[in-house]
């Protein structure tokens, strides 16, 4: 269990590296705050962040085994999340000189102003009698010669990963003014064997994709994961019984639970916002419609669409207030958005060709979607389906999921001719795109929000 605390009670960690008071020159500056809309100004910002030192090198269960090892390690993971997100260029441990314990708390500025330093994030880690981990974070403006933010996080061994994505979520704030996205995670369809013919099994993993986890084994295909809101669940598609049905996993109890007896074939699972009920689209007659049903399984479900033709992939706004799907009653897949009770449907894209797999940002102010003209490419629009953008452009991206902030979104490539698949990231510029490694081939990604 990570547990965060903020620092009017950091104090509480060691007298050795006790909470001094913000300096005058940071509560009057306010440090770097606001939304980014132009990230030149921020891929110039020069952020140095060395080995977080300890106390005296103690053995951890923790995987780098000792303390001083682990203060490399919390450094390169905390150096890769901001590198990775397209808005900074830090430079890690790796090509910096090591900082006594002391520095954490007490920075020598001067030994980095010379070198060209804007922000300076100092650590330290220590090691308890129970095991457990004191991890603290610092970032320091280092041309004020001021401190901006910290953060101390207490976690067991097997978290140090936690403690480190959460002091680059602090560090990500602090200067770029958005909401954290780092500690999070993904699920997604692991996918092996020859094109027509693949093991497609349920997995899981850390923002970065460290932590990796299989859920199912492959004997029965698995698509469309999502996690519910607090991450004890996942929502996805199994053909365990030979027919496509939507199951619930229980992440700590390893059991999965039927979400609905049904006649016909039931796909496309999608969590409220407060984790109270589940969407999904049943196939009945050649005719498919989305449901709406208790995410405990009781009760009748409630028919939202009826409407000829397909209507799937449901997916609620942030306030729980709207719904946006696709469907071909138009004669092509297109997008629509309609109440959450199912009232008030109505088309948004217009804009030639087909558009599928529709989720609603986090934030509430965009959508993304598979635009599909020739090639398949992942695109976003306003909920009232204006301002249409692509962001990616290859053969076949789709599947569009987004980060907890609504900055990056993550899809699925297929390689032409081979039917090889991978996970894919991209910012809302468009111009920061990048892989992210898994074991298997990939597909059908869905991210989580932040982890409590």
């Amino acid at each position: 269990m990570l547990k965060a605390h903020r620092p009017h009670i950091f104090a509480l960690f060691a007298a050795a590296i006790a909470a001094t008071s913000m300096p005058a020159a940071a509560q009057e500056s306010g440090g770097l705050t606001g939304s980014v809309s132009d990230e030149s100004e921020w891929q110039d910002l020069g952020i140095a962040i060395p080995a977080f030192p300890t106390d005296r090198d103690q053995p951890t269960p923790a995987a780098p085994q000792t303390t001083s090892k682990l203060g490399v390690e919390l450094a390169r993971v905390i150096t890769a999340d901001l590198q990775n997100n397209g808005l900074f260029k830090p430079v890690g441990p790796d090509r910096l000189p090591k900082i006594a314990f002391t520095e954490a708390t007490n920075p020598q500025f001067d030994r980095w102003r010379p070198l060209g330093t804007d922000m300076l994030v100092h650590g330290y880690v220590t090691a308890a009698a129970n095991n457990q981990l004191t991890v603290g974070c610092y970032l320091y403006d280092v041309q004020l010669g001021s401190e901006l933010v910290r953060e101390g996080y207490v976690v067991a061994p097997a978290d140090w990963r936690r403690a480190a994505h959460k002091c680059a979520d602090m560090i990500y704030s602090r200067l770029s003014g958005e909401e954290p996205f780092f500690d999070s995670r993904i699920a997604y369809i692991a996918e092996t064997g020859p094109k027509g013919n693949r093991r497609k099994r349920l997995a899981i993993m850390d923002s970065d994709g460290a932590n990796h986890r299989f859920i199912t084994s492959g004997s029965s295909s698995a698509l469309t994961p999502r996690y519910s809101p607090d991450y004890s669940k996942i929502a996805y598609l199994s053909y365990s019984d030979g027919n496509p049905r939507i199951y619930v996993y229980d992440i700590q109890s390893g059991r999965q639970t039927l979400v609905t007896q049904a006649s016909g074939p039931t796909f496309a699972p999608r969590w409220s916002p407060d984790g109270r009920y589940i969407l999904y689209s049943m196939a009945i007659a050649g005719n498919t419609d989305i449901y709406r049903v208790s995410a405990s399984g009781g009760g009748t479900p409630v028919k939202l669409t009826d409407s000829p033709g397909i209507d799937i992939g449901g997916s609620y706004s942030p306030d729980g207030k709207r719904i946006v799907f696709e469907s071909d009653r138009s004669g092509s897949q297109q997008i629509y958005v309609m109440d959450a009770d199912g009232s008030n449907q109505r088309r948004i894209s217009f804009f030639g060709g087909r558009a599928a797999t529709p989720e609603w940002s986090p934030r509430g102010d965009q959508i993304a979607f598979t635009h599909i003209a020739g090639d398949l490419r992942v695109a976003v629009m306003s909920p009232s389906g204006g301002g249409m953008r692509h962001l990616t452009n290859a053969w076949q991206d789709e599947a569009p999921t987004w980060s907890p902030n609504g900055r990056i979104i993550q899809f699925f490539r297929t390689t032409k001719n081979t039917g090889q698949t991978s996970l894919w990231q991209v910012d809302l510029t468009g111009r920061h795109l990048r892989k992210l490694d898994t074991p298997e081939d990939a597909s059908d990604p869905a991210w989580g929000p932040v982890l409590p």
